[in-house]
């Protein structure tokens, strides 16, 4: 799905400021009343989750639909276009309406959907903009989750994932306009000719909105100083850039891609024009090395979170470019979208400043013994027909489609992601993942993938890693496991290792390794909690990546504290960042700096 920009062809209005609020049913039903114009008396900012903006438990706790309203002008020079409403997110459920009609909906909270309402509403008219958001997740949804009806009637929102469940209009909703004839979908594929790594590759395909003859179509590349390095025409071809600037981490370099819709065979009227930011670069595994335009790559950086106070994963750009910068002074090279995509302003950013990132689905909870572990019950299966069943499978499937239509085209995004810590050893798994991994080729070839395997299912367990390109690994030892003896968790650490290089010959990733600190607490011993403790943690886990040859990566876990459900061992959320809330360094952030700027 192509993001909207204003070209010589496309206008589009931001929807984002202040709409009116209020609490809807706790059902699947719309009451159609919420189509009529709401009280002023609530109203909250978007984007930005709702969750923590109120000081009142009933809203920050309310487990269902919610409704967002404003008022909305289409311009009166959008007359005889064509003209959307495209929403960016609605976590989890979004329904559109606009005056008194429903437009669409879509399942799915961290991706994109639009509809095209210049049927209902002339160009120059007012009308009534309406989102219903529910915030419910079931075991038909990614992520999954259950309703629970205490005894009192209140109802609670149950979940497996280790973040709080923020909810709302965290993102962008625009008002946009495109002609008659228009570019609908493009998808641009980068290589390199040949191992001199001088010679780019450009191959693209063009979606229109109807057919048209092959001349009509006319693609350009642009280099950054503006000048065409390569021309074609048609809906598909590929381009040869020579001594071409491949996009690098560190050092991106961006072509324009510019297509263009001609009125006809002998003229540049031109109909519709979209231009897409392309960085040349190739993505190989060979062996237990990852090559990015051939050459080794090793990953350094974090799993974060879209998470700040008060806005909870409302997108907020300065938030976005500070700890863009803190990465930076980190020496970090990359980051995991844990655990759900990103705004894809985050990717754009990334592609404009040479940031890799491994792009991840929200299918993160497909593990019913985490939870039963840690409160000491046992576990239900975790894929059976009550549960993780052929539903969530037809969800997973079609949030890996909406993933990669709207990142396909990122030069920054190297890798899909397309679970974190599923139950890989049940039984069940295979039959699960075989068609996610065969799907996840089929869309995007031109990729590796992976998943993140939890401690429950080591190598002697694990089901599924034998269909990944990438092993990717969260471990804890000396955490959740040799908790405070640092000696017995390196040398367990190092054995498991060993062990999954001895078995599958791939690369390693380590998506995430830490522990949690108190910013503030110091201690001489190793003791857990402490600023030091994190610290000599990570330096331990150092030590052993560094021994595994097929170690090529590692993502400490996490860049940043953040927000998690109300739980006893979690004190005001999770506090396993490298920085505060707030973005305060921790001991453990001058470890990385030390360790990333001179060794990678």
């Amino acid at each position: 799905m192509l993001k909207p920009q204003p070209t010589a062809t496309r206008e589009l209005v931001s929807l984002d400021g202040i709409w009116n609020f209020a609490l809807g049913s706790h059902d699947d039903k719309i009451d159609i009343a919420c189509t009529q114009p709401l009280s002023p008396e609530l109203q909250v900012p978007v984007p930005a989750s709702y969750n923590d903006i109120f000081v009142d438990p009933k809203i920050r706790d309310h487990v269902g639909w919610v409704y967002y309203q404003r008022a909305v002008r289409v311009p009166r020079g959008w007359h005889g276009e064509k003209y959307f409403i495209r929403v960016d997110a609605a976590t989890h459920h979004g329904r559109v309406f606009v005056n008194s009609n429903f437009v669409t909906e879509h399942s799915g909270g961290y991706t994109p959907f639009e509809a095209d309402i210049t049927h209902l509403v002339a160009a120059g008219e007012e009308f009534c903009l309406t989102i219903a958001v529910s915030n419910v997740l079931t075991m038909d949804t990614i992520p999954p989750g259950r309703v629970e009806t205490l005894a009192n009637g209140k109802r609670k929102q149950q979940y497996q994932h280790d973040f709080y469940n923020y909810a709302g209009l965290a993102r962008s909703v625009w008002l946009y306009c495109v002609p008659q004839v228009y570019i609908r979908d493009v998808t641009v594929v980068t290589d390199l000719a040949d191992t001199s790594g001088t010679t780019g590759i450009v191959e693209y395909q063009v979606i229109t909105s109807e057919t048209l003859p092959h001349a009509r179509i006319r693609v350009s590349l642009f280099d950054e100083e503006g000048h065409i390095v390569a021309q074609s025409s048609g809906p598909q071809n590929r381009l040869q850039v020579e001594s071409a600037h491949l996009w690098q981490p560190g050092a991106a370099y961006l072509y324009q891609l510019q297509i263009e819709l001609l009125h006809d065979d002998s003229c540049d009227k031109v109909l519709d024009i979209y231009t897409i930011p392309t960085g040349i670069r190739s993505i190989k595994v060979s062996g237990m090395q990852f090559l990015l335009n051939g050459t080794p790559f090793y990953f350094t950086g974090f799993g974060k979170h879209e998470d700040s106070a008060i806005r909870g994963k409302g997108y907020d750009p300065a938030y976005m470019v500070h700890d863009f910068q803190l990465m930076k002074w980190l020496g970090a090279n990359s980051f995991r979208t844990s655990h759900y995509p990103y705004a894809e302003e985050v990717l754009e950013y990334a592609d404009r400043h040479g940031i890799v990132v491994i792009d991840e689905t929200a299918a993160v909870g497909l593990n019913l013994a985490i939870v039963a572990g840690i409160h000491g019950t046992k576990a239900p299966p975790t894929f059976s027909p009550e549960t993780i069943n052929d539903k969530t499978q037809d969800a997973h499937k079609q949030a890996l489609k909406e993933l990669i239509a709207r990142d396909k085209n990122h030069p920054c995004v190297v890798l899909w992601m397309i679970a974190n810590e599923p139950a890989s050893g049940e039984e069940g798994a295979i039959k699960y993942f075989e068609p996610l991994v065969k799907l996840t080729r089929e869309l995007d070839p031109s990729r590796p993938i992976c998943f993140a395997n939890m401690a429950f299912n080591p190598v002697n367990r694990d089901l599924i890693s034998d269909m990944f390109d990438v092993l990717c690994l969260n471990r804890y030892f000396g955490w959740y496991k040799h908790t405070g003896d640092l000696d017995m968790a390196e040398e367990a650490l190092h054995d498991e290792l060993s062990g999954w290089q001895r078995k599958f010959d791939k690369p390693i990733i380590i998506t995430e390794y830490g522990a949690d600190s108190l910013a503030g607490l110091h201690a001489v011993m190793d003791v857990p909690w402490s600023e030091e403790y994190q610290s000599r943690m990570l330096e331990m886990c150092h030590r052993v990546h560094d021994r595994v040859e097929a170690v090529i990566g590692e993502h400490v876990w996490n860049f940043a504290d953040f927000q998690t459900t109300s739980q006893i061992f979690r004190v005001d959320g999770n506090k396993k960042g490298v920085f505060t809330r707030d973005r305060k360094p921790k001991a453990a952030a001058r470890v990385l700096r030390e360790r990333w700027n001179k060794a990678y």
